[in-house]
């Protein structure tokens, strides 16, 4: 890549970059949200915004397919098809020159092995379901499943390690060092600091569509010569905790006996148990963290308060008071008491309306607030978020997936809700606008009385951030505590393994 420059209406968002991604080598571009990572990366597959002029060059060595594993995997599995249909489709064309009593079969070799070597090996199983009933960490490893099954020469992965639990990215490192050593060229984007540490021979930090500073990764961890290099890596674990609560009268939410379902194959399918809570409880003003790697029933959990899970028993108590399962069967005060941010905000978006109308309509469906007090309300929530005028009065397909997060948090806060649930929210940032957004949500609990959070996070440098912690794997709750108490004393062994996978990212002894 020589030069590339990406224009859209006079305003350049990529300007002069210049990349190499060799055989075997793993080259990172890290930056801010909306720095034009995603913008260079989909340039090697000659893909650009609508209406971009496009300056410079961008060459591929003759016969080079380039696979793409995008930051939002649901904008790119089909919903009304299972997974197996979703990978065979891949398959079947590489085994056309096999006798046709054998291509059933061996296309089905090639896609479990291809589930394998994208750590999900339980594959047989994830067959039968479709996009949506996945986490988003599973959604992430069946699109990069495809990838593979492409045979790529290059390879462009985009936020690989997003909304993934520490022993996931450990395996996804593992698997990215295993693709290049094969003599693929992978280009990483990234603003996870620990995973390109681990991975990166060649990093390229951007701002503002350019690239600022380039170089080895170890010079450049040793030695940052720009002012943003330098402050990306002194911002990466600078969070300051919550501090102890106080446990004080009836919890604002309590959960009892939740046991969650799922039905593989549509609504007439075999239900399988994926969640089971006997007992969680979150108090006024407190934030609990729940955390568990992917797949494991955070998001289960947390569609469960929103009334977005419909197959599911027991209780789940609103001060007091029985929520109804459903959204549907939810009034307009309990719909605003509980409101959710999802980890795909890209998919929670119309792509046709302006991304301020949609923040606006929340005051006026659920708080009734007049058409022009909404929109100066949504706008400054949205300017404190971080999302100028200029930004909010786009689409949704114009801003980035860390602008869109911002935006998605700016619609709950709309309704004033009692409960806010984050579902990976930070997992799309880079650390310093990680760090600002969690900072504004700890200023929003202590300027709010009656706030209280739900984070979903797979990160325990997050969590640390929490009063208490819960602790999901495999569908069932092993451990709950203070958050101090659960990241010093963990008791359950899936928690001890948790940690010492985030011991070892955070050394960066990935290759």
């Amino acid at each position: 890549m020589r030069d590339l420059r990406v224009e859209i209406d006079g305003r350049a968002i990529v300007d002069g970059v210049n990349l190499e991604a060799r055989p075997g080598k793993i080259t990172a571009l890290v930056g801010a949200s909306g720095s034009g990572k995603t913008t260079t990366g989909l340039a090697l597959l000659g893909e650009y915004p609508p209406g971009a002029r496009i300056g410079g060059d961008v060459r591929l060595a003759t016969g080079g397919l380039v696979g793409y594993i995008p930051q939002h995997p649901a904008a790119v599995l089909n919903p009304a098809r299972r997974v197996s249909a979703l990978l065979t489709d891949i398959a079947r064309s590489q085994v056309c020159h096999l006798p046709r009593g054998r291509r059933r079969a061996a296309a089905r070799e090639r896609v479990l092995r291809a589930l394998s070597e994208a750590q999900l090996p339980d594959g047989e199983a994830l067959l039968r379901r479709y996009p949506h009933q996945l986490s988003g960490g599973q959604q992430q490893r069946v699109v990069l499943a495809q990838a593979l099954l492409l045979g790529a020469r290059v390879i462009v992965a985009d936020e690989p390690t997003t909304g993934q639990d520490a022993l996931i990215k450990s395996r996804i490192v593992d698997q990215l060092v295993a693709v290049a050593a094969r003599g693929i060229a992978v280009v990483l984007l990234s603003h996870d600091l620990d995973v390109v540490r681990a991975l990166a021979d060649d990093v390229l930090v951007m701002r503002a569509g350019r690239v600022v500073e380039s170089g080895p990764a170890e010079r450049l961890w040793n030695t940052p010569r720009h002012p943003l290099t330098r402050e990306l890596l002194a911002t990466q674990r600078e969070f300051t905790p919550l501090g102890l609560s106080t446990e004080i009268g009836e919890p604002v939410l309590r959960i009892r006996d939740l046991i969650a379902r799922h039905r593989d194959g549509g609504a007439h399918g075999r239900p399988t148990t994926v969640l089971r809570v006997p007992e969680l409880a979150l108090y006024s003003g407190t934030c609990l963290a729940v955390v568990g790697r992917s797949g494991s029933g955070k998001t289960t959990l947390a569609r469960c308060l929103a009334g977005l899970h419909r197959d599911h028993e027991g209780e789940i108590l609103l001060d007091g008071t029985a929520l109804p399962r459903t959204l549907r069967t939810r009034d307009g005060a309990q719909l605003a008491a509980v409101q959710y941010v999802f980890q795909d905000s890209r998919a929670a978006f119309d792509e046709h309306r302006p991304v301020l109308h949609q923040v606006a309509r929340t005051a006026v469906r659920l708080r009734g607030t007049d058409k022009g007090t909404a929109r100066q309300k949504a706008l400054t929530t949205l300017t404190r978020l971080g999302l100028p005028k200029e930004l909010a009065d786009r689409r949704p397909d114009q801003l980035s997936g860390g602008e869109l997060q911002r935006a998605a948090l700016a619609r709950a806060l709309l309704a004033r809700p009692r409960v806010l649930v984050c579902d990976e929210i930070t997992s799309g940032l880079d650390t310093i606008n990680r760090r600002g957004l969690l900072e504004l949500l700890a200023q929003l609990l202590r300027e709010r009385d009656n706030l209280s959070l739900v984070l979903i996070t797979h990160d325990l440098d997050i969590a640390a951030l929490a009063h208490h912690i819960a602790v999901l794997d495999a569908g069932e709750l092993v451990e709950q505590g203070t958050a101090p108490r659960v990241l010093t004393a963990p008791e359950h062994p899936f928690t001890v393994s948790l940690m010492e996978h985030t011991a070892r990212l955070g050394m960066g002894t990935g290759r």
